[in-house]
């Protein structure tokens, strides 16, 4: 089972892992990212190419089944303007042992925020926005899992 959806609606988590619990393994594995408050950040707006932000995340979610003996994937990905608190991404691994689900899960989020075509802007209690630059701690999570 593969769920993969870039969406303007929240994330109902429970519904989504629920997919997971409902097959039959013994491990799900999820993570689940937030707007968090950054600076006075009132908003985080994102962005992304229609299409290929799609093909990109089939090819994370299919590396992914090929590394690791997984039942199930769930990536979920938001876009358009986020408030401070909301889920912007959600993954969820499912497999028959803990070890599989729970390294699937990082590879996707790690690989997920330097393979993906998103673009995320900042909007601050100031009247202040930017784009959000890319991170070289982000590169490097990413960087682990070629070795």
């Amino acid at each position: 089972m593969r769920h993969i959806r870039i969406q303007t609606d929240a994330i109902d988590t429970g519904a989504e892992l629920a997919r997971l619990e409902s097959l039959p393994g013994g491990a799900v594995a999820s993570f689940t990212g937030l707007v968090r408050d950054d600076n006075g950040l009132l908003e985080l707006e994102l962005e992304h190419y229609p299409g290929m932000t799609e093909a990109a995340l089939a090819a994370l979610v299919d590396t992914a089944c090929a590394r690791w003996p997984l039942l199930g994937v769930v990536l979920i990905h938001r876009i358009g303007p986020m408030r401070l608190g909301e889920r912007i991404v959600l993954v969820g691994t499912a497999s028959k042992h803990r070890a599989a689900a729970l390294a699937a899960c990082a590879f996707l989020i790690d690989r997920l925020k330097t393979d993906a075509p998103f673009w995320k802007r900042e909007h601050f209690a100031n009247g202040q926005s930017g784009w959000v630059e890319a991170k070289e701690s982000d590169d490097d999570a990413a960087a682990r899992w070629d070795k």
